[in-house]
């Protein structure tokens, strides 16, 4: 199974309650502004044991990116290379150091090859500051045959491996920030050096900005353009985004503020990220932190947003950030399309499903009593940055349930990339490259249609498969996620709207034979006795669906299919035909 690179962070800091800082620590520190210090060279070079010796003496947490990983996945790191391979290691030590750069102050011990990959070491460069220990050959040597795991010196000529990294690898370590002499001398000795080396460095810095044209800005891993004319803009699909998120709105909008809103799910852990890189670019910012969950798009909400960002004192040139799921970014979007009469908005989306869906195309609202997104507005966002780092940290329902509206795309006209998904499902949940694989081809599909249709005022409906069904079945759980969180309602509903195709003679019935075991593969639900504690009739889901979006002049709209990759819109469905239907589903699941 690939690697879970999600897991490589799971484990905390090692922090065995460090001294307080005195005078000097304590300015080596704030000089350092919140950039972590990363320690950078060969293997053997001590980068551990002298990092926590730092990570001490400045009371800094330490990490070893390599023992995070090996933890993680209960693998060494020449176990990884052995099933994996080196590039596909690399890509993921990528991921996992840039996520940990991210979050400020601390001492890093790095493995002897991600200096070398050009994308970190700029990172390293506009972000934190680098400590290359350097060691002569013979202590490394020394050092390295004490443990026999090393990957890399597995063959049998170790020596002239090691000769030909250091003639490779040391050119590149040069360009480090500090070097110091790792060699066989007292561990406080070497850290002495390092901090007479740290105070001298940061004095000739002195106030810290960050170099805005250094290489740290990397291109996303895919762009996909939203041609809507003068609201046309990009969605950038890849991972470190939110680390540059400052820089691209700086970019976007010279001189403009930003108001952050996330949730208490999301704060936590992204918050501080995309706080730092607003301070990295100089951006104006401010926040709410909102509670989690569906319960949060109402009226209430909306209200409290508003008077927030208006406290706030931000202006109509200025942006409201969607930082979170798409609870987070439908009401953010719908404040940003009714403040000032219209602010910028930009979408951070954090969850599978709004990198997929709801980020995209500009629908906005919040949640009546009488049903789902029934207060709204189109407003398209100005820019959407969808890291895949952040998918890294998703609970396993989460990100099944954001997977269905993946699945959504193969089954409205992609049959080859529904075929794809049935193939590759395993490596999209275990977040390899294949995940953003995933999420491109979804939004190039919605992006698609958004610019054909972008107010729904005819294919653009297509993107409901199965919404019809499931927002009702939303409805009357009352939106209670414990019982049914949105992607599983649509997994529920479009597992029905091919079973009522089948029943209508319009889809042949291994296709819809496919679907259902597609999502139970993955873990989704497919069956509406499969919502725990189900007691509603089939009145109640048909009353429930008579305030969809979609009825138009009391008739019911589905998106049925007459097989997979072939979806329609289907006007004036026949209530009794849907009852009679619903009526059989929930006996088959009784």
């Amino acid at each position: 199974m690939p690697i879970m690179w999600d897991q490589a962070i799971v484990h905390p800091p090692e922090a065995a309650s460090p001294p307080p800082r005195d005078s000097r620590t304590q300015a080596i520190v704030s000089r350092l502004a919140g950039r972590p210090l990363v320690l950078v060279g060969m293997m053997g070079s001590g980068k551990t044991a002298i990092g926590k010796r730092l990570a001490q003496r400045l009371g800094l947490p330490f990490i070893d990116s390599d023992h995070e990983i090996e933890a993680a996945h209960r693998m060494t790191i020449a176990e990884i290379f052995a099933s994996h391979g080196e590039a596909y290691f690399r890509d993921g030590e990528r991921r996992v150091l840039a996520r940990l750069i991210g979050e400020g102050e601390r001492v890093i011990a790095t493995g002897g090859g991600a200096f070398i990959q050009p994308q970190t070491r700029g990172l390293i460069r506009s972000h934190a500051v680098s400590i290359w220990l350097k060691a002569d050959i013979d202590v490394l040597m020394r050092r390295v045959r004490k443990r026999p795991t090393r990957p890399l010196l597995q063959g049998p000529d170790p020596e002239g491996v090691m000769r030909r990294l250091i003639e490779d690898r040391y050119p590149v370590y040069a360009e480090a920030d500090l070097a110091i002499a790792s060699r066989d001398a007292p561990h406080e000795t070497i850290i002495e050096e390092i901090l007479v080396a740290l105070e001298g460095l940061l004095a000739q810095q002195g106030h810290f900005t960050p170099d805005m044209n250094a290489p740290a800005l990397p291109p996303a891993s895919t762009s996909v353009h939203v041609a809507l004319g003068d609201r046309a803009y990009d969605i950038l699909i890849g991972p470190n985004l939110i680390a540059h998120a400052g820089e691209r709105l700086a970019q976007l909008a010279p001189g403009a503020s930003a108001f952050i809103v996330t949730d208490a799910n999301v704060a936590p852990r992204w918050l501080a990220p995309l706080q730092a890189s607003f301070d990295a670019a100089g951006v104006r910012h401010d926040h709410i932190v909102l509670p989690a969950g569906e319960t949060t798009k109402t009226y209430a909400h909306f209200e409290q947003l508003c008077e927030a960002a208006l406290e706030a004192k931000m202006e109509r040139g200025d942006f409201l950030v969607a930082l979170g799921g798409g609870v987070v970014g439908d009401l953010t979007g719908f404040v940003a399309a009714c403040l000032r009469r219209g602010m910028g908005f930009v979408q951070v989306p954090t969850t599978v499903l709004s990198q997929v869906d709801s980020s995209v195309g500009g629908k906005t609202g919040v949640n009546s009593g009488h049903g789902k997104n029934l207060v709204g507005a189109f407003h398209q966002p100005s820019l959407v940055l969808a890291d895949t780092d952040s998918l890294a940290t998703l609970p396993p329902r989460e990100f099944a349930a954001g997977y269905a509206e993946v699945v959504k795309y193969g089954l409205i006209d992609r049959p080859d990339f529904f075929a794809w998904l049935e193939k590759h499902w395993p490596a999209v949940f275990a977040r390899g490259p294949e995940l953003g694989h995933a999420i491109a081809v979804s939004c190039e599909s919605k992006a698609a249609v958004v610019a054909r249709d972008e107010t729904e005022q005819g294919d653009r409906a297509l993107l409901n498969l199965g919404h019809t069904f499931g927002h009702a079945l939303e409805k009357i759980v009352a939106y209670d996620s414990a019982r049914l969180v949105h992607g599983e309602g649509v997994a529920i509903g479009m597992a029905c709207a091919f079973r009522y195709s089948v029943r209508a003679g319009l889809c042949p019935s291994e296709d819809a034979e496919r679907v259902e075991a597609h999502l139970r593969a993955v873990g989704l639900p497919t069956r509406i006795r499969d919502i725990a504690g189900w007691s509603a009739s089939a009145d109640d889901i048909v009353s429930a669906m008579a305030q969809d979006k979609k009825v138009k002049r009391g008739a019911l709209t589905f998106i049925l299919a007459r097989g997979i990759g072939a979806s329609f819109i289907a006007r004036n469905v026949e209530p009794e035909a849907v009852r009679a239907f619903l009526e059989d589903e929930l006996r088959a699941g009784a």
